[in-house]
C-alpha cells in the first residue's frame, strides 16, 4: 500500500485533473482485452487532449507492481489503469490513502470493480469520465493486511478461478465461470464457516462464501442495495450445503438478474468480521489466493479516491 500524504478536498483534486490534466497510465496487456484494446486506448486519450505523463504496456505481469510505482513517481493526479479486476486491485494497493485518484479502463472479463463504481464499460466511455467526471472516496478492503477493492470469497469459487481456461473467458466471457463451475461442483466438498461480527457468531454450511466491499461479483449485482460507499462488508453464501442449490440459485440470478435486498436476503453485514472455517481454507482475494482462514476482514471508509461519473452518490 502507499505511503499516506496529505489530501487535497475531492473539489480541488477534480479541477486539477479536468484542467491539468497530469496523468499516468499503466495497461495491463495480459487481461482479456489489454492487448489488442491498448492503442485504441491511448488513441482516445490523445484526442480528448491528455499528454500522459507516463505510458506503460505491462507485457509480464510480474513486473505489475514496479510499474505501477514507477508511473505514481511521475507525479500524477490521475492514475489510469486498464485491465481485469486483478490489475485494478493491484492498483488500489499503491494508490490507497495517496492524493492521486484512480482511473479505471474496464479491459478485463467480469470488470466487477467498474460496474460497482457505475462506470460505463466500453474504452470511449470510460475515458470520457476522465475529462467529465469527478474524484469521490470509497471504502477500502481490507483481509488481514491486504487491501482489496470488491470481494473476498471461499469455496468453489476458488478453484474455478484456479482452473476457467483462458480461451473459454475469451469465448464467453463472464458466462465461463458459471460454465466451469458446474464441471467442478460435483466433486466439491461443503465447508463449515463462522462469521464473528460485533460478537456475534454465524455458523452456516455452504460451498460458496463471498464478502463483498464492492457490489458486483461474477459481473452480476450482489444485492439490489448494496454499495462501495458505505462502510460495511456483506458476508453471503450461494446456496447452502447441497449442490443442486448452489448451482439453481446462481444460474438463476446469472439469468434473471434478480437479486434480493440486504433487508431480506441471507446477508450478514458489519464494518468488520473475523472468518474461521472448517477445514481451513484458501481465500481469493480479488483474483489473488494467497491468503487463508482465520482471516479479519474490515472495511477503511474513504480509503481511496477514484474518478467516477457525475451522478455517483458520493457517501
Amino acid at each position: 500500500m502507499g505511503p499516506v500524504s496529505e489530501l487535497r478536498s475531492k473539489v480541488d483534486h477534480t479541477a486539477a485533473i479536468l484542467t491539468e490534466r497530469r496523468v499516468a497510465v499503466v495497461v495491463n496487456t495480459h487481461s482479456r482485452r489489454g492487448r489488442h484494446r491498448y492503442p485504441e486506448a491511448v488513441a482516445l486519450l490523445r484526442a480528448r487532449g491528455f499528454q500522459p505523463l507516463a505510458l506503460h504496456a505491462v507485457v509480464n505481469p510480474k513486473r505489475l507492481r514496479e510499474t505501477l510505482e514507477s508511473a505514481l513517481d511521475a507525479k500524477p493526479d490521475l492514475l489510469i489503469v486498464g485491465g481485469g479486476d486483478g490489475t485494478l486491485s493491484a492498483a488500489v494497493k499503491h494508490v490507497a490513502h495517496r492524493d492521486v485518484a484512480l482511473g479505471v479502463l474496464p479491459l478485463g472479463t467480469t470488470n466487477n470493480f467498474a460496474r460497482s463504481l457505475g462506470l460505463p464499460l466500453d474504452l470511449a466511455g470510460a475515458v470520457d469520465v476522465f475529462r467529465t467526471g469527478k474524484v469521490a472516496d470509497i471504502d477500502l478492503g481490507m483481509a488481514d493486511d491486504r487491501a482489496f477493492a470488491n470481494l473476498a470469497s471461499f469455496g468453489v469459487s476458488v478453484e474455478v478461478a484456479g482452473t476457467v481456461r483462458p480461451w473459454l473467458k475469451r469465448l464467453l466471457g463472464r458466462a465461463a465461470y458459471p460454465l466451469t463451475a458446474v464441471s467442478i461442483l460435483p466433486g466439491h466438498r461443503p465447508f463449515r464457516a463462522y462469521i464473528t461480527v460485533d460478537g456475534r457468531r454465524h455458523e452456516l454450511l455452504t460451498h460458496q462464501l463471498n464478502i463483498a466491499n464492492g457490489r458486483f461479483h461474477g459481473g452480476w449485482q450482489v444485492a439490489s442495495d448494496i454499495s462501495i460507499d458505505n462502510g460495511t462488508l456483506v458476508a453471503y453464501q450461494l446456496g447452502s450445503g447441497k449442490r443442486l442449490r448452489l448451482l439453481v440459485e446462481t444460474m438463476f440470478r446469472a439469468t434473471t438478474g434478480r437479486w434480493r435486498s440486504l433487508a431480506g436476503g441471507p446477508f450478514v453485514t458489519g464494518r468488520e468480521m473475523f472468518l474461521e472455517t472448517d477445514p481451513p481454507m484458501a481465500a481469493d482475494v480479488d483474483g489473488e489466493v494467497r491468503l487463508r482462514t482465520p482471516l479479519t476482514l474490515r472495511t477503511v471508509p474513504n480509503g481511496l479516491r477514484v474518478m467516477v461519473t457525475p451522478d455517483f452518490t458520493d457517501n
